[in-house]
């Protein structure tokens, strides 16, 4: 059984394309998942940012007019204000921590699944690696193989 060359140049050239092709892809890869992080964190930092301001707003803003409704009826406006606008503050610092906390729980859990996707990318990469390696060994070790045979067999012939 002879093997052609050109079907061992194809071989060897085919896992060279492949193997530049999948380098090429894991760098495309690693820049776009590291531009998605950084707009993915940008945004959870601006949703932040503008979830506090408006739940310190809203929040705060229905806690003054209940709180003074409340206490106007046992104290002076004054107090009412005042005791208003503590509890508006302690609430604002509450829910900015609050957000703060849930950010950085999300932020982990993004690089965690990031970290799990590039795992299973990596895995696959040089499972195929190793698979064009292995295969490219075998069709050396098959044609130096066929060579000794007809080698032998000439020798034997004469």
């Amino acid at each position: 059984m002879y093997i052609p060359h050109d079907i061992i140049y194809l071989s060897i050239y085919l896992s060279i394309y492949l193997s530049i092709y999948l380098s090429i892809t894991s760098v495309y890869l690693s820049i776009y998942l590291s531009i998605y992080s950084l707009f993915f964190l940008i945004s959870i930092y601006l949703s932040i940012i503008y979830l506090s301001i408006y739940l310190s707003i809203t929040v705060c803003s229905l806690s003054i007019i209940y709180l003074s409704i409340y206490l106007l009826q046992f104290a002076t406006i004054y107090l009412a204000i005042y005791y208003s606008l503590l509890i508006s503050i302690y609430l604002s610092i509450y829910l900015g921590l609050f957000i703060i906390y849930l950010s950085i729980y999300l932020s982990i859990y993004h690089c965690l699944l990031i970290s799990i996707y590039l795992s299973i990318y990596l895995s696959i990469y040089l499972s195929i690696s190793a698979h064009c390696f292995l295969q490219i060994y075998w069709i050396g070790s098959d044609a130096k193989l066929i060579y000794l045979f007809d080698n032998i067999s000439e020798e034997l012939e004469r």
